[in-house]
């Protein structure tokens, strides 16, 4: 079985055909490229032979990398990498060369890229060194180089060519923020050449193989001249755009993403060299990050984890669950945001609420979010209509008829909720499986109120529902599989990743969210600085700072958790300190962003203008501070040791869930793989070291659960096993 086919016609053109057996998208593997490398020397030495296309056997041309590769080499150490990526620019640049004089630049034969889909990563970094990219007009693919998103960088020659072709400036939306363009826009931005109808892709490159001169072949940065765009470091306009870089990327990422540094040395490095010469040092600071564990435990989570959670890793195993027709009580910003994210996955969505004009305001929101897709382009006026119609509003149950999964999306009361149970089951078929849309109600509690409680589910969505990519399914003491596999459908449905956890107060991820922002809240009363609280989070890589989190998930929510949660522990209540300052804010009127006033400023329309200069007063700042890491380790491990008890007491029986959902749910530290893959970055015996540290001082909140002594005394760590997959 071979990766690469090759094959010549009857005008001397080679045809060198992508197409890994029992893959749906090729990617690369060192096997692959040793076979590519075969062919290319084949045509090239083949005076017969007047050129070569390069393209796919599939409708995509390639997904990227295979991660084994990357895991292998790995293992090796970091001169097995350096000498693994070297292997790879050897063959793409000798296809860039092909067979030219290195001295005369001539004698070279036209090697073009035919690309029928999306190419990312090493499947856009091979088109980049042959000598023409022509991509069909296909408005699904994706082009780009996104492995910035995964924790590492475009180290095939990808950084150094597209710099050298775009420019710095204009390549750092590409390889700074992964930025992915369709073909006609990678055209616009300068990556692809040409865009073609797919049904004249291999003609029209065939055509340019026959008609390419010499000249054509030359690329930029191989011809006598050559002036990078937007100039080298030292130029006039050089120098600004790699001081402004610098300050972008620093602003961006605080220093904790290894990789983005190591890209931008890459680029400012590379630039002051000759080209091949760039490519070493590309391939230096590749294997720098390769070599870094923060790469593995993002590419873990945000690579292999994820998509193995999204393609049903913990699913029962029972026939297809996939839903018909849904039907979706409640019409809030909740509801609707659940009804809009469904109808635009083809789904027929009914959405219900207590009076008509809240049902037809629920369905106005799906209108909005469309409108805004058309002003950018992204939804057609077909596309808003199809949408639209798949979604009735109505005040009637017994429209329910038919539904085969309900997600209720009411008020946060147990009692209001059960009303609602025994309305939708009266209404409904016998097989329908009930979900409640609940960030803090116990499912078993609410599970009372059904007939059917071995079809009763927790889904807990993330607001805003369009936007937020983690959906936590809770499962009941009573709750069935089929109930299990209709959500985890459901969820896959809708084009989100899952995570199922076990029933308990707060679930997994608000029970790891609200001990975040307490600490912060904590703090303030305690007297330390609250701009040092903020960015002491922000420094360590986490997108929100506590108190701004608070204020935009709401202050007065807050205190209704506090009340609740009080009345439920009783004297075992642990955050007394805590609600003093929210109640506090709370009858100041400082509700958060929704009220223009919370712990931070705010304008009239609404943006954030910095802290609320009156938190002094009203909880004056202690002369001593704390060191900045005591202030980051008293947030990270607020977080982390909830975590752990979560997986202690079975709340979390996956830890692949438990750090997915902590990056997706609430941005813990990405770089870090999650809280779980933190712990093995930082080692549990430090880990326990630190908390017994904060225990002494700040008390018994700190306290390591034992599973994290018991694995800092035997030496273990969450993922024992390196991790690795193709994709």
């Amino acid at each position: 079985m071979t990766d690469f086919t090759y094959a010549v016609d009857a005008d001397g053109v080679a045809t060198i055909t992508w197409d890994v057996p029992s893959k749906s998208m090729n990617v690369m593997s060192m096997e692959g490229f040793a076979e590519l490398n075969a062919h290319i020397d084949t045509a090239l030495a083949d005076p017969a032979v007047k050129g070569v296309i390069v393209t796919s056997g599939k409708k995509d041309f390639a997904g990227g990398m295979d991660l084994n590769v990357i895991a292998r080499m790995r293992a090796g150490g970091a001169q097995a990498i350096f000498d693994g990526v070297m292997q790879m620019h050897t063959v793409l640049r000798k296809i860039e060369r092909a067979g030219m004089d290195p001295k005369t630049l001539k004698g070279g034969k036209p090697i073009v890229a035919a690309l029928p889909g999306t190419a990312l990563g090493i499947g856009l970094e091979l088109p980049l060194s042959c000598h023409r990219i022509i991509a069909a007009d296909n408005p699904k693919a994706k082009i780009g180089l996104p492995e910035i998103m995964v924790g590492i960088f475009p180290g095939a020659g990808g950084t150094t060519r597209l710099v050298r072709k775009m420019g710095a400036m204009m390549a750092a939306p590409f390889l700074l923020e992964g930025k992915l363009s369709d073909p006609q826009k990678a055209r616009a931005a300068g990556i692809v050449d040409e865009v073609v109808a797919p049904e004249a892709l291999l003609a029209r490159a065939k055509e340019w193989v026959l008609s390419a001169k010499e000249a054509d072949l030359v690329k930029p940065w191989d011809a006598k001249g050559y002036k990078m765009p937007g100039g080298t470091p030292y130029s006039a306009g050089g120098f600004m755009t790699f001081v402004g870089a610098s300050a972008m990327v620093l602003g961006k990422t605080q220093g904790v993403y290894p990789a983005a540094k190591a890209l931008l040395s890459a680029v400012y490095e590379g630039a002051l060299v000759p080209f091949d010469t760039a490519l070493k040092i590309e391939a230096r600071q590749f294997t720098s990050v390769l070599m870094n564990p923060s790469a593995s435990a993002m590419i873990r989570s945000l690579f292999i984890n994820k998509e193995a959670l999204e393609k049903g890793a913990n699913r029962p195993a029972l026939p297809d669950q996939t839903v018909r027709k849904l039907g979706v009580i409640g019409a809030g910003m909740m509801g609707a945001g659940i009804a809009y994210v469904s109808a635009n996955a083809g789904i027929e969505v009914v959405l219900i609420d207590a009076t008509q004009e809240s049902a037809d305001r629920g369905r106005a929101h799906s209108e909005t979010l469309l409108d805004k897709g058309m002003k950018r382009g992204k939804v057609t006026a077909e596309k808003k209509a199809e949408v639209l119609a798949r979604i009735t509003a109505t005040t009637d149950y017994a429209t329910l008829s038919g539904c085969d999964l309900i997600v209720e999306a009411v008020f946060e009361d147990p009692k209001v909720k059960a009303e609602v149970t025994a309305r939708v089951e009266a209404a409904v078929g016998p097989d329908c499986i009930f979900a409640t849309n609940t960030s803090t109600l116990p499912i078993s509690g609410l599970a009372k109120a059904s007939a059917r409680p071995e079809q009763f589910i927790g889904i807990h969505f993330f607001s805003p529902v369009d936007k937020m990519m983690l959906v936590e399914i809770i499962k009941g003491k009573a709750t069935g599989d089929r109930a299990v596999a209709k959500a985890l459908d459901f969820v896959r449905q809708i084009r989100k990743t899952p995570i199922v956890v076990n029933d308990a107060r707060f679930f997994y991820a608000n029970r790891c969210i609200i001990p975040y922002i307490n600490e912060g809240i904590r703090m303030v009363a305690e007297g330390v600085e609250p701009a040092l609280i903020e960015n002491a989070a922000k420094l360590v890589g986490m997108p929100l700072g506590p108190l701004q989190l608070v204020d935009e998930t709401s202050i007065d929510l807050g205190v209704k958790i506090a009340k609740a949660t009080r009345a439920a522990m009783g004297d075992a209540y642990p955050d007394g300190a805590v609600d003093e300052v929210i109640f506090r804010m709370a009858d100041l009127g400082r509700m958060g962003r929704k009220a223009n006033a919370g712990f931070y400023a705010y304008d009239d329309k609404g943006n954030r203008l910095g802290l609320w200069d009156g938190l002094a007063a009203e909880w004056p700042v202690a002369e001593a501070q704390p060191d900045l890491v005591t202030v980051q380790h008293r947030l990270l491990m607020a977080q982390v040791l909830e975590a752990v008890r979560a997986l202690q007491e079975g709340v979390l029986t996956d830890i692949r869930e438990g750090d997915v959902g902590a990056i997706l749910g609430w941005g813990f530290a990405p770089w870090s793989g999650g809280p779980f893959g933190w712990l093995d970055i930082l080692g549990q015996a430090r880990a326990v070291e630190i908390c017994d540290d904060l225990t002494a001082r700040f008390g018994p909140r700190f306290t390591p659960p034992q599973m994290l002594r018991d694995m800092a005394a035997k030496g273990a760590v969450f993922y024992p096993v390196a991790q690795s997959k193709a994709a």
